[in-house]
């Protein structure tokens, strides 16, 4: 009998979305083999990388001979597809999961396009030595702090654990904030203004963290070195260098 092909995911761990994408996988004990495509060194727009993804971007994935990118269609493939992931990632009941895709779509003209437009504009552009934006920075923070004032106030209402009131999380929980991870590069005093009005988000984070153990904490060991490493060069000049932090 012909053995299943292994499913690849395709993902620099850099990536706030394929940090999500690992999590998932992990945490559900979907047996998976991890091809990285070092963002830094451009792999993601070789030739054979977009044989996987034309749009030459990560996560994506092969799953016998079927290929599939973007991270929320992929995360909601993988939760309907594998057997043995727990209903309340990506509900049956169509009324919760459309609200689980209401927040999915607003995910990325929002919370993502201000956390990581602010971080390229701040640490991570100067840092790989391109250009950066005063501006986009500035108009980056703006949506950023209006994203979170209104996952608190929509989504995360009273003592909810997870968003919307759920009691366990599902597959928006793990990729918004999998995207709030990436404030960590930024350093502890500069996340601390950014999420520290927020209690609710704090938490929140928090919870997805204690569900996901101890996965979360080890996809995003990359992240938190490339952390101590901006910390340090903070200390002794203004230049930060990723790259160099990415190896560690």
């Amino acid at each position: 009998m012909a053995m299943q092909p292994l499913l690849k995911v395709y993902g620099d761990r850099r990536s706030q979305p394929t940090r999500a994408i690992i999590i998932f996988c992990r945490v559900n004990r979907i047996d998976f083999e991890e091809v990285k495509v070092d963002l830094f060194k451009r792999e993601h727009l070789s030739p054979e990388f977009k044989k996987i993804n034309p749009m030459g971007q990560v996560p994506a994935i092969v799953d016998g001979r079927f290929r599939l990118f973007e991270s929320h269609a992929i995360l909601r493939y993988l939760a309907t597809v594998f057997p043995g992931v727990a209903d309340h990632w990506y509900p049956a009941d169509l009324f919760t999961r459309a609200k689980i895709e209401a927040v999915l779509d607003w995910h990325h003209t929002n919370l993502r396009r201000g956390a990581a437009t602010y971080v390229l504009n701040t640490v991570l552009a100067p840092s790989l030595g391109l250009p950066s934006s005063p501006e986009a920075a500035k108009e980056a923070e703006k949506l950023l702090f209006r994203s979170l004032r209104l996952i608190e106030s929509m989504w995360l209402k009273g003592d909810a654990k997870f968003l919307m009131g759920n009691p366990q999380l599902s597959i928006a929980d793990l990729s918004l904030v999998c995207e709030i991870m990436q404030l960590e590069v930024l350093g502890d005093t500069e996340r601390d203004r950014i999420l520290g009005p927020h209690e609710k988000i704090r938490s929140w984070i928090q919870n997805v963290k204690k569900a996901t153990s101890p996965h979360f904490e080890e996809v995003h060991e990359l992240i938190l070195k490339a952390k101590e490493h901006t910390a340090a060069k903070l200390r002794s000049g203004p230049s930060i260098d990723l790259k160099a932090a990415s190896k560690l």
